[in-house]
């Protein structure tokens, strides 16, 4: 065993790198294989990090489980601030894609035909818009005449919206406040307006 995971809490910095550098959330599995320490002891080391980082005011990131993995983001208050550095306009989602993606998440598994039975609007460009986003998926077809597509959310809403699953989703007063916003900075995409635009 590499000297530096001798005693316990030896490995507490390497699970910090190992949790910084993963693209996607990371297990606690994962992590005791690669170091090949009880995983118990790993939940124990991301508890303390957990700690340190979420509950800490002088940090600005913090650690949050999402589908069963660990990853780091940036603290809510702080992040408007960095989307501005690595997003810009493009990324906005638009209200029309937040009511759709708020549909498809307390509804799913949903079709397009049923979405739009609840805005009232077309929603081909939105639901177009989110599956780009990865926000949703194709979860398979309805058994129903025509067997339309029926759509729900991806890990990577999870991750977007720092969900541990979702049981965390927020009640409809939280989601309406949320919708009331004109427009959400998230991920990186053209508003689905231009691409109304070029289409018509």
């Amino acid at each position: 065993m590499n000297s530096l995971l001798k005693e316990k809490y030896g490995a507490l910095p390497i699970i910090e790198a190992m949790i910084f550098s993963s693209e996607n959330p990371i297990t606690i599995e994962k992590i005791a294989n690669i170091l090949e320490i009880k995983k118990e002891d790993v939940e124990e080391i991301i508890k303390i990090l957990m700690q340190e980082y979420n509950y800490n005011d002088m940090r600005g990131i913090e650690i949050k489980e999402v589908d069963g993995g660990y990853f780091f983001r940036t603290k809510i208050p702080y992040a408007p601030f960095i989307r501005k550095i690595v997003m810009g306009k493009e990324s906005d989602l638009s209200k029309s894609a937040m009511e759709t993606l708020a549909i498809i998440a307390y509804k799913q598994p949903i079709t397009r035909a049923e979405v739009e039975h609840i805005r009232g609007v077309d929603s081909s460009n939105p639901i177009r818009s989110l599956l780009e986003k990865k926000l949703i998926k194709i979860m398979g077809r309805k058994d129903v005449p025509g067997r339309p597509h029926v759509y729900g959310t991806t890990k990577e809403f999870l991750k977007a919206f720092g969900l541990k699953d979702l049981s965390e989703l927020p009640n409809i007063r939280e989601i309406k406040e949320i919708i009331k916003e004109p427009q959400l900075k998230l991920l990186g995409d053209e508003d689905e307006n231009k691409s109304t635009e070029n289409n018509s």
